[in-house]
């Protein structure tokens, strides 16, 4: 899986702060040169830099079609399932597509495939239910609710930010006029400060898109750079819950809070 810079400065600041690894330590654990990591340990943003343009690689149209079949896979006997080879032979007998050089489909097909494999086991854990206990000051449960205010008589809409504490339930309200990513990284902020620190543990999420771009397969999410580089600043450890029903049971206390 490819990091952005931003979670490879978040990873890295959390490698310092936890396990006290030198400069060369983590330069060498993530590959990078020191000068990053100093700057990594000095601001959760990296610095800007020129990005070159790149065309969109042949593969992309491809990508679900492959997952598809590498999906399938994990249910089909061995002698029955896809190589490379067959890939890429069926890509261009079936789906036509002739641009597509052998190595390239093979190339990906040996790095998907065991990611493919990961988030077939990660679904399935999810449907294991595990009693929750909580320590002090260790896990927390965030939301955005609708708020109905009557303003000079009339109704108007607002909306609660509410971070509660997962053992203690003490709750941090704020009201905003939107569900916009300003408003959600103040929230975090005056949580905080009323609180006097961060969650040592995980906070759990719903999918909000103040936070999420996009929902992923199982509970990879792909996060705005912009939350990344804030919780990293923070030492937020997020944890997402999966959408609708099935996802219902792991985040109850902030809905009964704001309820």
């Amino acid at each position: 899986m490819v990091r952005s810079r931003v979670e490879v400065f978040e990873q890295i600041r959390r490698d310092h702060e936890q396990q006290g690894l030198s400069v060369r330590a983590l330069a060498k654990r993530y590959g990078v040169h020191r000068r990053a990591v100093r700057q990594a340990l000095q601001d959760a943003v990296p610095p800007p830099r020129k990005t070159p343009l790149r065309r969109a690689p042949k593969l992309e149209g491809a990508k679900p079609t492959i997952d598809q079949w590498l999906r399938e896979d994990l249910h089909a006997p061995r002698k029955q399932r896809h190589t490379a080879q067959r890939v890429w032979q069926r890509l261009v007998d079936e789906h036509h597509m002739t641009e597509l050089s052998y190595s390239t489909v093979r190339d990906y097909v040996a790095r998907r495939r065991p990611q493919v494999a990961l988030e077939r086991d990660d679904l399935l854990a999810e449907r294991a239910f595990v009693p929750q206990q909580h320590q002090p000051g260790q896990d927390a449960e965030v939301d955005f609710a609708d708020l109905w205010v009557r303003v000079d008589g009339e109704p108007t809409k607002w909306f609660l930010f509410t971070l509660r504490l997962s053992c203690s339930g003490k709750a941090v309200h704020r009201v905003f006029c939107s569900q916009g990513q300003e408003a959600f990284l103040e929230g975090h902020q005056y949580a905080f400060e009323v609180l006097g620190g961060v969650p040592v543990g995980q906070i759990r999420y719903d999918n909000l898109k103040s936070a999420v771009s996009r929902v992923l397969f199982g509970r990879n999410r792909s996060e705005s750079q912009r939350w990344i580089a804030f919780r990293s600043h923070y030492g937020i450890d997020p944890f997402y819950c999966i959408p609708g029903q099935q996802g219902a049971h792991e985040k109850v206390l902030v809905a009964h809070c704001t309820s």
